[in-house]
């Protein structure tokens, strides 16, 4: 097991750090501090290291414009309706950032904050934790939030991620890990197949939010219990996958954390658990080969987003954190 931390540059008078984890089978795992962000998962063949998630060309690109990839996406990832929490007695209003609508915790998000940092290393395993405090009013949310965000990388090629949080006030907190999957780069996903291990899924409306509840899978596109080519999925001619240009779903987890998702091709595997309650899979349909993600284009991964679902309505008890209770959410990462 080796770690190597470099400095690359700054983001508003504050240290980027690029940390490079390589374990005892030759798996390489890039980390940023800006975002807490997963940057890079190298995995060593025949043709030499294959990344195999989507990445942009530099790790200075990662400041330069919002992008997602691999961050840590808060306070709240996704959309809330209406961007008013109803919180007791007072309403809290939240940024407007998507038509009327919140999403991904406002214009200045976790995903966009520079960390500290600490690490531990053993011969079977390196650490990498992260942490931020983000103070009361950030982005209109109550309460000073303490984060930690850990990456722990193993010999067996398995890469844990673990997210704990406390705030002082009663707040809201939905994160989530925001990493695309891409491991047939540098095509797209349509050879890929996923399986999931959800009996229901929730379509969504014209703003991308919920509008009734679960619905079942069965004898849907949405069926991913025995696999599906991803292919099969995006090309269907099903209302909701035509309205979202693809996936963009939330689905309830029925394994509880033994086995979430699977995405598998012809050469590489990844398997994952989570301790979420749910995950939404979106399949990169807004990427369009422009901006900072100049090298990304639509289709080009599969994100596997585990959270508490977005609801149809507003009531946001399941994503609010009381003062003094502690979040905790850990994703493990399987590579082969």
């Amino acid at each position: 097991m080796d770690i190597k931390v470099e400095k690359y540059g700054q983001y508003h008078e504050q240290n980027l750090y690029e940390f490079t984890l390589v374990n005892d089978q030759g798996l390489v795992v890039r980390l940023l501090n800006y975002g807490a962000t997963l940057e890079q998962v190298l995995m060593p063949g025949q043709a030499g290291l294959q990344n195999l998630v989507l990445s942009l060309p530099s790790r200075l690109d990662y400041s330069k414009e919002r992008n997602f990839l691999g961050g840590t996406v808060g306070r709240v990832v996704g959309r809330i309706r209406g961007h008013i929490w109803h919180c007791g007695s007072k309403d809290v209003v939240l940024a407007m950032n998507e038509g009327k609508n919140h999403i991904h915790g406002g214009n200045d998000g976790l995903d966009q904050q520079v960390y500290n940092f600490r690490i531990n290393k053993s011969p079977e395993k390196i650490e990498v934790i992260f942490t931020f405090l983000d103070p009361a009013g950030h982005n209109s949310y109550p309460g000073n939030l303490k984060l930690e965000v850990k990456y722990i990388l193993n010999n067996d090629n398995q890469l844990k991620y673990q997210i704990r949080a406390k705030s002082d006030e009663t707040t809201l907190f939905n994160p989530t890990n925001h990493t695309y999957f891409a491991l047939d780069q540098p095509n797209n996903i349509f050879n890929t197949t996923l399986t999931i291990g959800a009996d229901y899924f929730k379509p969504l409306d014209k703003e991308h939010l919920p509008y009734e509840g679960w619905l079942s899978v069965d004898n849907t596109v949405f069926d991913f219990r025995k696999g599906q080519k991803l292919a099969n999925v995006i090309n269907n001619t099903d209302k909701q996958i035509i309205s979202e240009g693809g996936l963009n779903h939330p689905f309830l987890l029925t394994n509880g954390d033994k086995f979430v998702a699977k995405l598998e091709t012809k050469n590489h595997r990844v398997t994952m658990t989570t301790t979420a309650p749910s995950v939404v899979v979106y399949t990169a349909n807004h990427f369009d080969g422009t901006g900072v993600a100049k090298n990304i284009d639509k289709f080009a991964g599969i994100a596997l987003e585990c959270q508490y679902p977005p609801v149809s309505g507003n009531d946001l008890s399941a994503i609010t954190l009381l003062a003094g209770e502690e979040f905790y959410l850990e994703n493990i990462w399987n590579f082969e």
